[in-house]
C-alpha cells in the first residue's frame, strides 16, 4: 500500500502546496527515501533520471534547515549544471514558504549572487565551480552548513567535478547530514559515500537504465556528407526532438543548418550564457522550438516532459553518457524513440556500447516514414516555423523622377537659375559620338537633362559624370548652346543651405575656385594685407623672378603662408597666390634685430 505524504512525516503546510500542483501521492524514489532523511540519517539513493529525487531531498530541507545568517548558508546542494541547479531552486520554491533559497552558477554576473548572500541564504544550490570562486572571494563561509545534498553524483564523477566535491565538503560542519542522489552508484561514488557518509542507508529504484529500455532505440547507417539533411528529416518527423552534439561549434553548426533549412531550433552549450540557455530551454519546453541541439555538458541539466525523441548526432563517449543523452525521453511510462547516427568507421565502437547498455537493433537505412510510426503522436499539432523574411520591394517607380529618397537630384525648377526638368528619366540607346570641346562654360553646372547642380550638394544622381556626346538626352544641339550662353548669375542669390552657395564674409583673391563658383576669400592673409580681385601678371613675375630673403620667410609665417606653397603659387603665376611687399629699402631689410634677453638665475642673485 503507497503512503502518502503526511503519513510520510511531512508537515501539513508542505502536504498541501503539493496538493495545489496535484502531487498527491510520493513517487517510490520520494516514499523510500523521505522518511529517513527526515530522522537526521544520512541517504545514498539510486533512481534514474527524472523519478523525482527532487522533491525526495527537498522536503527534509526545507523542514529542517535553520535561519541562517548573512554570508553563512545552513544547507548545501551541489548541481553539477546550471540548468540543473536552476531547476531544483525553482522545484523547491514551490513548497519552501519563508525558507530563503538561492542558486549561484557561472555564466552570470556576481552582483546578485552578493546581494543574496549579504543578506543571507538558508538553503544554497550551487554549481561547484562558481562555489569555489565566491568562496576565495570571502563572499560566504560553509562553516555551518550541517546539510549537504549532491545531486547527480556520478555525472559530477564524469565531469571531473569530484575533486571540488571534495574540497567543499571537508569546508562544512563534521557532525553534517549527507545525502547522495545518483544514477549509478559504482566508481568514484561509491568511494565518495565511503569517505563522507557514516552509517548510509542505501535505497535503489527501479532498474539501473528504465528511460532507455522502455524507449526504441534506432541506428542508422549515414555517411558525413548527408548527415545534416537526414537529421532534418529525422526532426520533422519526430519532434520535440533533443539533439546531442560533442563540441559547442558543432551544436552551433548543426543548429543554423536547422533553422536554414525551415526547423525552429536553439543551441544549448557551455559556450553560451546563462540568459540564452534559458531562454532556448523554455522556448523548448512551451513547444515554441521543434529542436534543441545540446552538448554533453547539458545533458543532465535538461528536464523537459513530453519529449518525443533523442538524436545522437554524434556518438557517445561510453554507454554511461548513451544512458544519460536517452534519459531525456520516453520519462514516466511514455513511448520515445532514440535515434543514433553511424558512420561507417564507428559501426564497430556502436556495437560494443549496445552490447554494454544491453540493446541488440541492426544498423539500417535512414526511414523517415517508419521512425514516425516508432514514436508517439507530436504534441503539437502544426510544427512552429521560423519567422519569414519580408519581401525586398523597389518601390523606385512610384516615386518622382530624381527623388531624394533613391539619391538622385531634386527637383530644382522652383529655384530662379534653373529651367524645369522633364517628368521622365531619359530613354532609348545610350547616344554616341565625339564628346564636345571647346572652353568650359561659366555659370552653375547643368545636367544634360536641363536641370542644374550645385558643388556641394549632397543629392547626388546615379548617373552624375557619364560621359556623353554633343547631343543631349533630352535636348537639341540648339538647347546645349542656349545653355552653354548663359550669363552666370549672381552669387548673392545661392541658397545658403549648400557651403559653396553660403555669401562671402570679405573679399579676396580668387584661391582656387571653380568656374561659375564665384570668387572666395584667401584665408591666409595676413591682417591689414590688400586684398586684391584683379590679376597684374607683372607684379607675379616680379615676385617669382625676385631672389628669396629671410624676410619673406619672417613675413610668410606671419600671413600664415607656408613658404613653399607661396614659392609654387608665384611660379606657376596663378592669381590666388598672396602677394608680398618688398621691404629691401628699409632698415633691417634681413629682419628687427634680435634682443638679447639675459636670464637671471640663483647664481647670479647670490653674486648680486
Amino acid at each position: 500500500m503507497t503512503r502518502t505524504f503526511a503519513q510520510l512525516g511531512v508537515p501539513e503546510k508542505i502536504v498541501k502546496a503539493l496538493d495545489r500542483r496535484g502531487i498527491t501521492q510520493p513517487f517510490e524514489i520520494q516514499a523510500a527515501t523521505i522518511a529517513d532523511a527526515l530522522e537526521g540519517r544520512d541517504v545514498c539513493g539510486r533512481a534514474p533520471t527524472g523519478s523525482g529525487k527532487t522533491i525526495a531531498f527537498g522536503i527534509p530541507l526545507v523542514v529542517k534547515v535553520g535561519r541562517a545568517e548573512p554570508r553563512r548558508p545552513r544547507a548545501l546542494v551541489l548541481a553539477p549544471t546550471r540548468e540543473l541547479a536552476e531547476q531544483i531552486t525553482t522545484e523547491m520554491r514551490t513548497f519552501a514558504g519563508p525558507v530563503r533559497i538561492h542558486a549561484v552558477y557561472g555564466g552570470v554576473g556576481y552582483g546578485p549572487q552578493y546581494n543574496a548572500l549579504r543578506q543571507g541564504v538558508d538553503i544554497l544550490v550551487a554549481c561547484p565551480g562558481r562555489l569555489e570562486d565566491l568562496i576565495t572571494q570571502k563572499a560566504l563561509k560553509l562553516d555551518d552548513v550541517d546539510l549537504v545534498v549532491i545531486d547527480e553524483a556520478d555525472r559530477m564523477a564524469d565531469m571531473g567535478f569530484m575533486p571540488s566535491v571534495r574540497r567543499l565538503l571537508d569546508q562544512t560542519a563534521e557532525d553534517r547530514q549527507t545525502m547522495m542522489y545518483s544514477a549509478t552508484l559504482d566508481g568514484d561514488v561509491a568511494k565518495l559515500t565511503r569517505d563522507y557518509q557514516t552509517d548510509a542507508v542505501r535505497h535503489e529504484v527501479g532498474e539501473e537504465t528504465p528511460d532507455i529500455t522502455s524507449a526504441s532505440h534506432v541506428f542508422w547507417k549515414v555517411n558525413r556528407a548527408n548527415r545534416n539533411d537526414i537529421i532534418a528529416e529525422a526532426v520533422n518527423a519526430v519532434w520535440p526532438a533533443i539533439v546531442f552534439c560533442r563540441t559547442r561549434h558543432g551544436s552551433d553548426r548543426l543548429a543554423k543548418h536547422l533553422e536554414s533549412v525551415g526547423i525552429k531550433a536553439g543551441a544549448i552549450h557551455g559556450g553560451r550564457s546563462q540568459n540564452q540557455r534559458m531562454r532556448a530551454l523554455a522556448e523548448f519546453s512551451k513547444g515554441k522550438m521543434q529542436a534543441l541541439v545540446a552538448s554533453d555538458v547539458a545533458a543532465r541539466g535538461i528536464h523537459v516532459d513530453n519529449v518525443a525523441s533523442v538524436v545522437h548526432f554524434d556518438p557517445p563517449d561510453d554507454h554511461k553518457t548513451y544512458v544519460h543523452r536517452s534519459g531525456r525521453t520516453a520519462r514516466a511510462g511514455q513511448g520515445g524513440v532514440v535515434l543514433s547516427l553511424v558512420l561507417p568507421e564507428q559501426a564497430r565502437d556502436a556495437q560494443r556500447m549496445m552490447r554494454q547498455v544491453g540493446i541488440d537493433a541492426p544498423f539500417i537505412t535512414p526511414d523517415a516514414v517508419a521512425l514516425r510510426e516508432l514514436s508517439p503522436a507530436p504534441l503539437y499539432k502544426a510544427a512552429p516555423s521560423p519567422k519569414p523574411a519580408e519581401p525586398i520591394v523597389d518601390d523606385r517607380s512610384e516615386l518622382e523622377p530624381w527623388d531624394d529618397r533613391i539619391g538622385g537630384r531634386p527637383n530644382s525648377s522652383d529655384k530662379p537659375h534653373s529651367s524645369p526638368q522633364s517628368d521622365s528619366r531619359p530613354s532609348g540607346p545610350r547616344p554616341s559620338g565625339p564628346r564636345p570641346s571647346g572652353p568650359r562654360p561659366s555659370g552653375p553646372r547643368r545636367n544634360l537633362e536641363g536641370g542644374s547642380r550645385s558643388y556641394g550638394s549632397k543629392n547626388r544622381s546615379p548617373s552624375f559624370g557619364r560621359k556623353r556626346d554633343s547631343v543631349g538626352a533630352s535636348g537639341s544641339e540648339s538647347d546645349r548652346t542656349e545653355q552653354r550662353e548663359r550669363p552666370a548669375f549672381d552669387p548673392s542669390k545661392r541658397s545658403v543651405s549648400d557651403p559653396a552657395k553660403r555669401p562671402f564674409k570679405s573679399g579676396g583673391p580668387s584661391y582656387g575656385a571653380r568656374p561659375g563658383q564665384g570668387v572666395r576669400p584667401f584665408q591666409g592673409a595676413r591682417p591689414g594685407q590688400a586684398k586684391r580681385q584683379g590679376n597684374d601678371s607683372r607684379e607675379d613675375t616680379a615676385a617669382a623672378s625676385r631672389p628669396r630673403t629671410s624676410a619673406d620667410s619672417r613675413e610668410g609665417a606671419r600671413s600664415g603662408t607656408k613658404p613653399w606653397e607661396s614659392r609654387k603659387a608665384n611660379q606657376v603665376g596663378r592669381s590666388s597666390a598672396p602677394q608680398r611687399k618688398d621691404f629691401s629699402d628699409r632698415p633691417f631689410a634681413s629682419g628687427p634685430p634680435t634682443r638679447k634677453i639675459r636670464r637671471t638665475t640663483s647664481r647670479t642673485k647670490s653674486a648680486k
